[in-house]
């Protein structure tokens, strides 16, 4: 257990040190006072270290929510309990990730005998992941102050960060916008939209003409309309691409980041309707699945299948995750590939792939487009730097189109969105496939 000077010790050999060299008389050797002071003060300061009490007589605990969401704050409480048999100054240090962003990794106490105190520090993680919190440096002082003993005390405890869900406010309006229309959960009149028949009823101003029931209406001798409403129990699948194309930043955030928004509405809002929403994450591999459910707590199953998610260095194997996928979902689903609309991993990986899905399931495949190339492409140019990079804009731009075009000619539903649209145009079109009944 390391014995150690304090502030006080280094500043009491300080003031004699001075003290000293000020004294009138004959003049000292400043070297050999201070090596003299120094020496005392080391020595009084180790007597007064082991003539102190120890830390082990200290019980410490660190207590914090087991999950907190990145850009969000929370508490994490330190406990320190005295065994000794007299008041104690306590200072101790925990190892926390910077990028936690606590606002104190530190805290002197003042612990009377058999009494606990807490202290809290708040923390506001800057990333998602997986954390493990382990030691904490406990350090207590003699009686004089000048010596103090440390310990480090393994205490582990883990915290995991999930991604934070910007769009779910977006994900409350449009849930609610949905239930107006009656989208998923009663009949939806003149809209054309719902294959599952209600029932039948009297015809009104608002009804279509198509949707008489002729037979009906000549039994009771007036106008009678079928009423569908849009089928429930669906099924809606994210596959969440975690390879190389997704670890760029887009807005100074991973494209991965944004695509695990995309998905936490998704899902918020198809469970919310009725429908069964999972997710299938991949890369080399299928790295996580969470089976589609319309459990009150998807939401939060999901989103603890993806937060640990860091995208690996390597082109994603799209032919094997559609190919698990077929064989454990054989049921027709909404299937949602969250990638990037990158020509070479298109071409070379995903079309040659997407008659797996393609035959059987609603396919999506959605990527966010980066706003700052769309701004070179219209920029004025001045010099043949900003030239050539308007030019290289304009070009990429265009063969992100012509990606586009690729897969909506294989019968996918393409989507390249700006940062901060990706949720929200996924989540429209899922209702638009609700109310025209393609899925």
């Amino acid at each position: 257990m390391p014995l150690v000077p304090t502030r006080r010790a280094a500043l009491v050999a300080l003031v004699a040190a001075v003290g000293l060299l000020a004294y009138p008389g004959e003049p000292l050797n400043p070297f050999v006072v201070a090596g003299v002071v120094t020496g005392v003060v080391l020595v009084v300061a180790l007597i007064d270290s082991l003539i102190g009490t120890s830390p082990r007589h200290i019980v410490l605990q660190r207590r914090h929510p087991p999950v907190v969401t990145a850009g969000r704050k929370a508490d994490l409480e330190w406990s320190v309990r005295s065994d000794a048999r007299r008041t104690l100054t306590v200072e101790l240090a925990d190892q926390l990730a910077p990028s936690l962003r606590a606002t104190s990794r530190r805290a002197r106490i003042r612990v009377a005998p058999g009494r606990t105190v807490k202290v809290t520090t708040t923390i506001e993680p800057l990333r998602r992941g997986h954390f493990e919190l382990d030691r904490l440096s406990l350090r207590t002082t003699g009686p004089l102050g000048l010596g103090a003993r440390q310990r480090d005390v393994p205490l582990r405890t883990e915290l995991r960060v999930h991604p934070p869900f910007r769009s779910a406010q977006e994900a409350e309006l449009r849930i609610r916008r949905a239930r107006i229309l009656d989208v998923g959960m009663r009949s939806a009149r003149g809209l054309g939209g719902g294959t599952d028949f209600e029932q039948l009823r009297e015809y009104g101003p608002d009804d279509e003409f198509r949707r008489i029931d002729w037979t009906a209406s000549a039994r009771v001798g007036k106008p009678i309309v079928r009423t569908y409403r849009a089928e429930r129990n669906q099924r809606v699948l994210v596959l969440l691409d975690n390879g190389r194309v997704m670890a760029g930043r887009v807005g100074g955030v991973p494209r991965v980041e944004h695509a695990m928004d995309a998905a936490m509405m998704l899902t918020a809002v198809a469970t919310r309707l009725g429908d069964r929403a999972g997710l299938v994450a991949f890369d080399r591999s299928v790295r996580t699945t969470v089976p589609p459910a319309r459990h009150v707590d998807q939401l939060a199953r999901v989103t603890e299948a993806m937060y640990s998610l860091e995208p690996v260095l390597s082109e994603s194997d799209y032919a094997g995750a559609f190919s698990e996928v077929i064989a454990r979902f054989r049921r027709r689903a909404m299937l949602v590939v969250l990638s990037d609309l990158l020509e070479q991993a298109v071409t070379d990986s995903l079309i040659p792939a997407l008659p797996l899905i393609t035959r059987t399931h609603l396919v999506v495949v959605a990527g966010v487009t980066d706003p700052e190339v769309k701004s070179w492409s219209t920029a004025r140019v001045e010099d043949d730097d900003e030239v050539f990079r308007r030019v290289a804009a304009a070009r990429a731009l265009e063969t992100r189109r012509r990606t586009a075009a690729r897969l909506s000619s294989l019968g996918a539903i393409v989507i390249d969105a700006e940062p901060g649209r990706l949720a929200v145009d996924l989540a429209d079109a899922y209702l638009k496939v609700k109310t025209t009944g393609r899925l």
